[in-house]
C-alpha cells in the first residue's frame, strides 16, 4: 500500500480538486520531489504550495499517521526537514523533532486509477495482468522494454556465474560445472541438480574422468537414485562402485533429493539427464571452458554439447522402464539450444567482464541468431501480442514474467506503468 501511494505521488496521479491539509489548506504540487529508495524521507527537494505558502522541502508518506512514531521519524533529526505528511489514514498529527506541528494531507488515488490498478494487479494469477492491451502501446515502447529486460535477465545469469566462481576460490571449471548441472534440470528440477553438483564435487569427479560408470555411480548415488531399483542389475553394479567410493571420500548424499517426475515425458526423467551429465563429463565438456568464451558461432557451441548415451540408459528412461524405441541421443537440439542460453553464453558474457573484449555485444548477437524458446511463459506472451522470435527476446519474456507479472511489480513495470500512469482527468 505504501508503495502504491508512492507511486501515485511519484506520477501525480490524484484528483486536484482533493489536494487538502487535514487543517482545510489547499494544496498545490509544484515538484514531488526525487523518490528516495535509502533511508531518510520518500522524497527530495520537493516543492509545495500549501495555502499561500510555498515550502521546499521533502516529503514523508505512510498508511498511517502513527507509523511517524512506529518507524521511529520521531526521534531522527533527518525528518525535521519534512515539509509534508501523506498519509492514507489521519489517525494522529505529528511534530518534528525540533519542534512545530508538520502539514498533513490523506490521500485519495483517483477513481479511474483505482480501477485501472485494480483491474491489472488484481487480476488472476495465471493470467497476463495487461493481456488484450498491448495491441495498443507503442511498438517501439514494447521494443525498447524488451531489449532492457533482456540484457537484466542475461546480466543476472552471468552474475550467478561470477557469484558462484568466487564461492569457489576463483575456480571456474567448478562454477561450469554447476551452472551445466543446474541447466540439466531444464527448469522442473534445476535445484535438485544444483544441490547434487555441490554435493559431488568436481575434484572428485576428476579423478573418475575416464570411466562412465564411476560417474554415474557418483552422481546417480549421491543423488539417492540407487535405494529403491527393484533388482535391476546396473543398478546394484552401480551400487556397488558407490558404496566403495562414497566411503573413500567420505561423501554426503545431495540434501535436496526431491526429484520431480510426475507430468513428465520418459526422456525427461532426471534419470537420463543425470547419465547425460555424467557423458558430458566424461566427453570433456569441463575442458571446454576456453572453446566456450572463444566460440564466435552457435554450430560450435551445439557441438561441444552434441554427445550420445553410451550403454544401459541408451535403451532405458530409468532403472525400471526400457525405452519403446531407443535412441542414443542424449540432448535434442532444442533442448542443446537451452543449454547453450543458460550456460554457455552467459558465461561469454561473465568472461567479458575481465577480459575486456567483444564477448559481451558476441554474447548478445549469439542469443539473436537462436530462434526462440518454446516455452510456456514464451507461449503465453505471444497469445497476448509480444513478437518473440528469438533467444534474447524469449530471455525479456521470461524475465518479465518472472520478474514482474508473477510478484505483481506492475509498478516497477513499463508497461503496467504506461496503463497505470495515464493522465488523470480533474
Amino acid at each position: 500500500m505504501e508503495e502504491l501511494m508512492q507511486y501515485v505521488w511519484q506520477y501525480r496521479l490524484w484528483p486536484v480538486q482533493e489536494m487538502v491539509a487535514v487543517d482545510g489548506s489547499r494544496i498545490n504540487v509544484l515538484d514531488p520531489g526525487i523518490h528516495n529508495r535509502d533511508a531518510g524521507p520518500d522524497f527530495f527537494n520537493a516543492k509545495v504550495q500549501i495555502g499561500d505558502r510555498i515550502w521546499a522541502g521533502n516529503v514523508e508518506i505512510h498508511v498511517r499517521a502513527s507509523d511517524w512514531h512506529r518507524h521511529g521519524h520521531d526521534s531522527d533529526a533527518a525528518y525535521d526537514t519534512v515539509v509534508l505528511h501523506v498519509v492514507a489514514v489521519d489517525d494522529m498529527r505529528i511534530t518534528r523533532k525540533s519542534g512545530g506541528e508538520i502539514p498533513q494531507m490523506v490521500m485519495r488515488c483517483a477513481p479511474d486509477f483505482s480501477e485501472r490498478y485494480n483491474k491489472i494487479v488484481n487480476s488472476p494469477f495465471r493470467e497476463l495482468p495487461c493481456a488484450g492491451t498491448v495491441a495498443e502501446l507503442p511498438e517501439v515502447m514494447l521494443s525498447d522494454w524488451l531489449t532492457a529486460l533482456g540484457f537484466e535477465r542475461l546480466y543476472a545469469k552471468a552474475d550467478r556465474i561470477a557469484q558462484i566462481t568466487e564461492q569457489y576460490n576463483g575456480d571456474v571449471a567448478s562454477a561450469l560445472y554447476i551452472t551445466i548441472a543446474r541447466a540439466m534440470g531444464f527448469g522442473t528440477n534445476a535445484e535438485p541438480f544444483e544441490q547434487l553438483a555441490r554435493a559431488t564435487p568436481l575434484k572428485i569427479m576428476y579423478r573418475y574422468r575416464d570411466s562412465l560408470t564411476r560417474l554415474e555411480a557418483l552422481l546417480f548415488g549421491q543423488a539417492g537414485l540407487l535405494e529403491d531399483t527393484h533388482g535391476c542389475e546396473y543398478a546394484e553394479r552401480l551400487r556397488s562402485e558407490y558404496d566403495f567410493l562414497r566411503v573413500k571420500h567420505s561423501l554426503t548424499q545431495s540434501p535436496n533429493t526431491m526429484w520431480k517426475m510426475s507430468r513428465m515425458r520418459p526422456q525427461n526423467f532426471p534419470h537420463r539427464r543425470i547419465s547425460a551429465l555424467a557423458h558430458l563429463i566424461y566427453h570433456g565438456i569441463l575442458y571446454s571452458y576456453y572453446d566456450i568464451i572463444k566460440a564466435t558461432d552457435i554450430d560450435s557451441l551445439r557441438n561441444l554439447f552434441r554427445i550420445y548415451l553410451e550403454g544401459f540408459f541408451s535403451t532405458h528412461y530409468n532403472f525400471t522402464s526400457e525405452a519403446r524405441t531407443p535412441s542414443s541421443t542424449a540432448l535434442s537440439e532444442a533442448s542443446i539450444d537451452t543449454l547453450i542460453i543458460n550456460v554457455a553464453i552467459p558465461l561469454i558474457h561473465a568472461n567479458s567482464r575481465t577480459d575486456g573484449d567483444d564477448s559481451a555485444q558476441r554474447a548478445v548477437e549469439m542469443l539473436s541468431a537462436i530462434r526462440a524458446e518454446n516455452n510456456n511463459v514464451v507461449r503465453t506472451f505471444r497469445d497476448a501480442g509480444f513478437k518473440i522470435e528469438d533467444a534474447f527476446i524469449s530471455l525479456a519474456a521470461i524475465q518479465l514474467r518472472r520478474c514482474y507479472c508473477e510478484p505483481r511489480k506492475c509498478l516497477y513495470c513499463r508497461i503496467g506503468h504506461r496503463l497505470l500512469s495515464q493522465r488523470v482527468k480533474a
